[in-house]
């Protein structure tokens, strides 16, 4: 048996050649093999930075929650309306008024409405209401969500305080939403010019709960799909305070997330807070 001068001193071993030449090729593998992963990285580094920095659908399985300003730059605006969104991703938030404006989709209604929409844009959830009002001033959901005091007046001054901070670049574009009741179920729908409006529950919980319709499209819409936002990172739903769903549940109840987080309807007379989504490009 041969051997080479070589000695482990720690345990006063002699260590055979040919083992000596089986760590060395393992150690020159290892050098290739990292070798080849670098050479890969590099050679692919603008599609990695394309997937990760400028892609709209990548990112929105990306949550970083990151401070963007107290102010929307024109950087940040041409980022979003050439669809590169870059530096932008979900849960990233700007501070403009005392209220966390928080993206939570990027391009959730592309390609949809009865008139096509085809500007990129970003969804945006403010983290808290910003106010408190009735859905109606009794308990009733006659004509549905378009047909009550929520709708009709309860939602300008939400308006008027998005179009304050965000001016033209809030987006107007085509949603399908309810205009009728029939024995407590959401029954008819149409399409209606949509700036600023109420979630519905399948936006916040991805799913219907209570909602209650003749059919499915008549609460939901175009808005079919949980936002990534509440998807990605559930506890921006439960804010520990009532807010109001557009989703109509019976004759006298539409749908709210409770305080407590529940998934839950109340009488639409009540009071609850107004914290709705819209979209700017």
């Amino acid at each position: 048996m041969a051997y080479i001068g070589k000695t482990n001193w720690q345990n006063n071993e002699i260590v055979e050649a040919s083992d000596m030449n089986r760590i060395e090729q393992g150690i020159l593998d290892v050098d290739v093999e990292l070798g080849n992963v670098q050479a890969e990285v590099t050679t692919h580094k603008a599609d990695y930075e394309s997937l990760f920095i400028t892609n709209a659908d990548a990112k929105n399985s990306i949550y970083r929650g990151k401070y963007l300003g107290s102010a929307v730059t024109a950087e940040q605006y041409d980022a979003i309306s050439s669809g590169a969104f870059t530096d932008l991703y979900i849960g990233d938030y700007w501070t403009i008024g005392g209220i966390n404006w928080r993206i939570a989709a990027f391009n959730y209604y592309r390609n949809t409405g009865d008139s096509s929409l085809s500007s990129n844009h970003i969804t945006i959830v403010p983290d808290t209401p910003l106010y408190t009002h009735v859905m109606n001033d009794t308990n009733i959901t006659t004509d549905g969500y378009t047909g009550s005091k929520m709708y009709l007046e309860g939602l300008e001054q939400a308006k008027a305080t998005i179009n304050l901070v965000f001016g033209t670049h809030v987006l107007t574009h085509r949603k399908y939403l309810c205009n009728a009741v029939t024995d407590g179920k959401a029954s008819a729908g149409a399409w209606f010019d949509s700036s600023v409006d109420l979630m519905n529950e399948v936006m916040v919980y991805g799913t219907m709960v209570n909602s209650n319709g003749v059919y499915g499209i008549y609460n939901i819409g175009v808005d079919k799909s949980q936002l990534p936002l509440f998807r990605l990172n559930p506890k921006m739903i439960n804010i520990r305070q009532n807010y109001w769903l557009r989703d109509v549940v019976s004759a006298s109840y539409f749908a709210y997330v409770r305080i407590s987080g529940n998934a839950d309807y109340t009488g639409a007379s009540s009071a609850n807070g107004v914290r709705p989504a819209f979209s700017i490009s």
